[in-house]
């Protein structure tokens, strides 16, 4: 099969490392944005066993729409309440019927969309009750003719549903290991037994400037762990210690770390939460607005505004490309000689067979000008076609949960 892949050789560009400036974010799995991006990947799922268990196969269902608007709360030092609970709507398209032979089975929405939800909250975050300081709501509807039947054609190769793009893209740069890294320590089992004041809605955000990197980290804190104000204080430069001494195994910069500057102690003003995220109390959330498919917000890289979440994993250009794009990058720096870096781009064709795009355009930056072209460049067009060729089949790892979405 021939299928459009562009190699673009970059070699007069610099690496990200090698650029003045950047700036990266990621939002951890109590931010009110990450928390409905789960929300409705958790509901996909749950979708996909309901249908798979019945028939054998996974029906048409996009459930990327949703919201959160955030609840009021009363967070003291010692303890506190939440007084008007959190509010999700999830919006979207399923199959409601399922049949296999002569049997059919109506698939219970409401039960599965309510399980799902609860279920990431409950394994999630600690402080936060979802039968307390939830409301679950859902408007999902059957799919548009034309959409369920691109989904159900009889082949062995989905056709894809958009047209549309994914991005990726490999190394990470130090500053963006870094904000990785940060926030996933902070939500680590780790973290939370030595200080599990630090609730589950963490943010940082890294800039670099030259060789100077600042980490900027807004971490919600459990208010009834926290008595009061000199606790907090210390829990902060706790926060800020632990996150400095992990710099130092990543980091050969200089690096500055800063944790929940809009705090005013003075006036009594600091980040405490009843529940450990602030979707509690005025900050709200909506799918797409988070993590990118590698688990960053990188406006410095070639991104995708396409939500990861809540899509289907069987035809679903928005889910698949992004996910294919990032494996792409990751395999090529890995396995290819003197790559420094590389950007995968790749276009869709509603309508067409999933594994065959429109582009797949690999931009790439050798790191030995004397690189052999011709060699390089095969091995990339045989990784981009064994990548490509894997998406039919990706719905089996996305069941066991083998990806990172967000």
């Amino acid at each position: 099969m021939k299928r459009n892949i562009v190699l673009t050789e970059k070699p007069n560009c610099l690496v990200q490392d090698e650029k003045m400036c950047e700036m990266v974010e990621r939002k951890g799995k109590g931010h009110p944005d990450t928390i409905t991006d789960a929300a409705v990947e958790e509901v996909s799922k749950s979708l996909c066993k309901e249908y798979y268990e019945f028939s054998g196969k996974i029906f048409h269902h996009n459930v990327d729409k949703a919201a959160l608007a955030g609840g009021r709360s009363n967070a003291v030092f010692g303890g506190g309440e939440v007084i008007e609970p959190i509010y999700i709507l999830i919006v979207g398209r399923a199959t409601t019927e399922i049949i296999r032979e002569e049997k059919s089975k109506k698939v219970d929405i409401g039960s599965i969309v309510a399980e799902a939800v609860e279920g990431y909250i409950i394994s999630n975050l600690r402080f936060l009750d979802p039968k307390k300081h939830l409301v679950i709501d859902y408007k999902i509807k059957p799919g548009t003719v034309d959409l369920v039947s691109v989904f159900e054609t009889e082949t062995d190769i989905p056709l894809a549903n958009d047209t549309s793009f994914g991005c990726g893209f490999a190394p990470f740069s130090e500053t963006e290991q870094l904000v990785y890294d940060s926030e996933h320590f902070l939500n680590s089992q780790e973290l939370k037994k030595e200080l599990p004041e630090v609730g589950e809605d963490i943010k940082v955000m890294g800039v670099r400037m030259e060789d100077n990197i600042r980490l900027t980290i807004a971490a919600a804190m459990i208010s009834s762990l926290i008595p009061d104000l000199d606790h907090y204080l210390n829990v902060k430069e706790e926060v800020k210690e632990k996150i400095l001494n992990l710099t130092h195994s990543i980091a050969e910069r200089e690096v500055l770390v800063d944790v929940n500057t809009a705090d005013q102690p003075e006036r009594g003003i600091v980040y405490l939460t009843v529940t450990g995220t602030s979707a509690e109390h005025g900050d709200d959330g909506q799918v797409g607005r988070g993590n990118r498919a590698n688990g960053l917000i990188t406006p410095y890289r070639p991104q995708s505004l396409e939500a990861t979440a809540g899509k289907n994993p069987v035809n679903h250009t928005g889910k698949l490309l992004n996910v294919t794009a990032n494996s792409i990058a990751k395999r090529i720096i890995k396995e290819c000689d003197k790559i420094s870096e590389v950007n995968v781009l790749i276009l869709s064709q509603i309508g067409k067979p999933i594994d065959e795009p429109q582009l797949c355009n690999v931009q790439w930056i050798p790191s030995d000008k004397n690189l052999p072209k011709a060699s390089v460049e095969n091995d990339m067009e045989s990784i981009c076609n064994e990548e490509l060729g894997k998406i039919p089949k990706l719905w089996k790892d996305y069941m066991e949960g083998k990806f990172e979405l967000f």
